[in-house]
């Protein structure tokens, strides 16, 4: 049967749109999609008695979706993952994300956006299900594993129909940012999930095979997620369709955003911030709050994700944090010192001249953008403690997925060998109620996963550790530099 593409009234209710897909069903149609952004949803319906839905009181327009279907017939699922996964994996930077200028985009920057987005997602969701694919069948036969492996089937099977396509006009862009909406839905709790499977299966994969898949994935999820994450943004803060507060996924109402990246983003608000958080897990786990001190150059900014460095930020101050708190040959506790030290303006690329907003809406306005000729190109930021450092034993371990140094606690909430002890490591993901008791630590994704964040963009993390003393972590990262 022909697939269509229906549009309810502007005015419909939600028992409206309801009424509309039940009369639908009724005539022998399928649903096979539903659109979150717009009223309306696809059919696949029998081509003579499409006129019973043309005449509906609650239907606007009825489309067939003549592009989509030709491929989606000719290539079966498995064939289309083939001819993807064959296809190199392009990386991405912080200047991609930002090429398409300042919000509120045009209509035809929008569509750039889309198209770019559009062109990279499949063959990412293709490599993903091949490596699943190649993994021992047990593995992939656990249910949490293969949930993930369906969420990834299903992500790619709602993308399929848009191959081909060149999105150039506002109805089609609406579609194909739903079909986004729901993708980062369907992919929310992708990390605890695989966490929980592969720690059923440690007996059925080794730590080398399990790390590198691990590895893979999660670092090719945060640019899944982020591709994704940029469109939706910049399509809700458009001139079209500008309704920041309406957007499923985060899309700040800030002039010095560009989707969900900052153009002037502080390491030392955020570090300052991702402290305060920290030491509050802190005083209810242990009753002790750890001080932190920010210097070096706390002036700095630079374009990064703010949602990315938040991420990092915390898991590093959950490590400090606690090894200060649990170090008992220090009787008193020194404070967790942050340093900001940004890269040299002449080491990074060449400067960035961005188009200007298309319109004036809400906060984006032409007079609200700061000049970012001070913009730092990178920065280091290193985080010192003294919390006993990491027993050499330890060292080799703690950029390995699933090793946590978390063990169960007495009633003074101190471990006897302390999370850099014979027992311990940094590998500690806060795991948010996923079997732990203590807030701060968990199934031991988090330096792994931060490393990953990290060296998404060219940046990294290393560790230098004192034994008996403290440790100093280095995260250095990559930013896009001067922006005009």
């Amino acid at each position: 049967m022909p697939t269509y593409i229906v549009t309810c009234k502007d005015g419909a209710s939600p028992e409206n749109v309801a009424a509309a897909k039940q009369h639908a069903k009724d005539q022998g149609g399928k649903i096979t999609h539903e659109y979150n952004l717009i009223k309306g949803f696809a059919v696949e319906f029998p081509e003579d008695k499409i006129s019973t839905m043309e005449t509906h009181e609650h239907v606007k327009a009825v489309e067939a979706d003549q592009e989509a279907q030709p491929h989606a017939s000719d290539f079966s699922l498995d064939r289309a993952i083939t001819e993807l996964a064959s296809k190199r994996q392009h990386s991405v930077s912080l200047a991609d994300l930002v090429k398409h200028g300042r919000p509120p985009l045009s209509s035809a920057a929008l569509f750039a956006s889309a198209n770019f987005t559009l062109e990279l997602l499949p063959i990412r969701l293709a490599h993903r299900i091949q490596a699943m694919r190649n993994l021992p069948y047990i593995v992939v036969a656990d249910v949490d594993v293969s949930a993930i492996y369906g969420n990834y089937l299903h992500s790619l099977s709602t993308l399929l129909p848009w191959q081909h396509r060149t999105i150039s006009n506002l109805d089609d862009e609406i579609r194909f940012t739903s079909v986004l909406a729901e993708l980062v839905a369907t992919h929310q709790n992708t990390i605890e999930t695989l966490a929980n499977g592969f720690r059923r299966c440690q007996k059925y994969i080794s730590p080398q095979d399990a790390n590198r898949f691990l590895d893979t994935h999660l670092r090719t999820r945060i640019g899944t997620r982020l591709i994704a994450e940029q469109h939706i943004a910049l399509h809700y803060s458009s001139d079209a369709h500008f309704d920041p507060r309406a957007s499923p996924t985060p899309c700040p109402e800030n002039p010095d955003y560009i989707g969900v990246i900052d153009t002037a983003l502080s390491p030392a608000r955020t570090v300052d911030d991702c402290a305060a958080d920290v030491a509050e897990q802190c005083e209810l786990q242990y009753g002790k709050r750890p001080e932190w001190v920010i210097d070096g150059e706390p002036e700095t900014v630079f374009t990064f994700v703010p949602s990315h460095l938040s991420y990092i930020v915390t898991e590093l101050l959950k490590n400090a944090f606690r090894a200060t708190v649990e170090n008992k040959s220090t009787k008193n506790r020194e404070p967790v010192v942050i340093t900001i030290a940004p890269e040299p303006s002449d080491t990074g690329p060449p400067s960035l001249t961005l188009d200007p907003p298309a319109a004036e809406k809400g906060a984006f306005r032409v007079d609200a953008i700061r000049p970012l000729d001070d913009n730092a190109p990178g920065v280091t930021i290193r985080i010192r403690d003294r919390g006993g450092g990491i027993a050499p034993d330890v060292v080799p371990k703690i950029w390995s997925y699933s090793f946590t140094t978390y063990n169960q606690f007495g009633d003074d909430g101190a471990s006897d060998s302390g999370p850099y002890g014979a027992n311990g490591g940094l590998g500690v993901l806060s795991a948010n109620g996923m079997g732990h008791n203590n807030p701060i630590a968990g199934l031991g994704y988090g330096l792994p996963l931060s490393r990953s964040y990290a060296e998404y963009f060219g940046g990294g993390i290393s560790v230098q550790s004192l034994f008996g003393w403290g440790t100093d972590v280095y995260l250095r990262l990559k930013g896009v530099g001067k922006i005009h």
